[in-house]
């Protein structure tokens, strides 16, 4: 299960707080209103870790008929979650004859962070190799294993328990994010591991413990409570204005380039700051120059039911027919028997070209231009 209690500088917001040490403390003078999102993911580990002690032989309790978020998709991954780890289990025991795991582990890494601690999905220790597995249920953002902080203070936490036990000499964490099809790893030698808590962690800790250090805007701003009304945040954003909304014919590809690299970041703040102000306004509070007004609604049937039985008793069928949605029938069917009765039948066509970083993961596409370049 997920830890019952939730430290000032957890693990999951380290990435936040490292970058900006003072929003830590910011973050304690918001209320922690949760999303159906979070009560979702905390669905999916508990039924993970349910389906994981059950590939390995372990009593436990089914928490099914108390899950608010059970699905047949998340069952798929929560058996692809445990498959994993058996595979992982199974691959240690080629080299070691008693490998250990523990599921669920709380962890304490507090010699490097004030009150620090969290809980491990998953840990795995066998032939020098400290396995840290995380389950991530979320499907908007790629999580990487590479760097990953949260992952980094887990495994100094295993390392507190494990490391004058066995004989550890390096430590592997694994993303298993199965509705983003991304399954990754990334090993590290813990001599490196000690050394960056040393040098960098345990500095930047202190500082964001105390509500010190310089604020700093950038991807870690996505979950932080003060998001909307961070000066340091809109700062950054409004830095924008200098190019004075200019045509962008009249922009050099440099600055061109610079702005692309800056527009989804202030997009998201700007539709922060607009979520944050319309939620005040409907707790009343009056913003100068604007007011609260009902948005535009669609019409809808107070009961299907009974218009249904109108239409019908006028002499018309208020029914249409259709096959349902690639991702509805794969719901339906369950991801083996729809990949086994479909899979002849489905397509996916050429995406609409995007303009991306150069380190997203896909190729680029070949353009009019290469097209011309290949014929000559």
């Amino acid at each position: 299960m997920p830890p019952k209690g939730h430290a000032i500088l957890s693990a999951s917001s380290s990435e936040r707080w490292l970058h900006c040490p003072p929003s830590a403390r910011l973050c304690e003078a918001y209320e922690d209103k949760g999303s159906d999102y979070a009560a979702e993911g905390t669905d999916a580990h508990t039924l993970c870790e349910y389906r994981l002690k059950q590939a390995l032989g372990i009593p436990a309790d089914d928490p099914i008929e108390d899950l608010s978020w059970y699905n047949e998709e998340m069952e798929e991954c929560a058996a692809e979650y445990a498959a994993y780890v058996v595979e992982l289990l199974e691959t240690a025991k080629l080299t070691c004859s008693d490998p250990v795991v523990m599921i669920e582990q709380r962890v304490d890494f507090s010699r490097w962070v004030p009150d620090g601690f969290g809980t491990a999905d998953c840990i795995i220790i066998a032939d020098g190799v400290l396995n840290i597995v995380d389950y991530k249920h979320g499907k908007g953002v790629e999580v990487s294993a590479e760097g990953n902080t949260q992952l980094s203070l887990y495994s100094l936490g295993a390392l507190e328990i494990f490391d004058g036990i066995y004989d550890i000499d390096k430590v592997c964490v694994h993303i298993f994010q199965p509705r983003k099809s991304n399954v990754v790893c990334s090993m590290m030698e813990k001599t490196d591991l000690y050394k960056w808590a040393d040098t960098e962690l345990t500095q930047k800790a202190q500082l964001a413990y105390e509500g010190q250090g310089d604020f700093s805007c950038g991807e870690w701003c996505r979950f932080c409570k003060a998001k909307a009304e961070c000066r340091e945040r809109a700062a950054a954003n409004l830095a924008l204005a200098r190019y004075e909304f200019q045509s962008p014919a009249l922009l050099d590809d440099e600055e061109i380039a610079d702005i692309l690299g800056k527009i989804d970041a202030l997009t998201a703040w700007a539709s922060d700051v607009k979520e944050y102000a319309l939620q005040q306004a409907v707790s009343g509070k009056e913003w100068a120059g604007w007011k609260l007004v009902e948005g535009r609604s669609n019409r809808k049937y107070t009961s299907e039911a009974a218009v249904a039985a109108a239409v019908e008793s006028a002499g018309f069928d208020p029914y249409e027919r259709k096959v349902l949605g690639v991702t509805a029938m794969q719901k339906l069917l369950g991801k083996t028997r729809f990949e086994e009765l479909l899979a002849p039948y489905i397509e996916k066509p050429q995406g609409k070209p995007t303009l991306v970083p150069e380190s997203d993961k896909r190729p680029a596409m070949n353009t009019a231009k290469n097209d011309f370049m290949e014929e000559f």
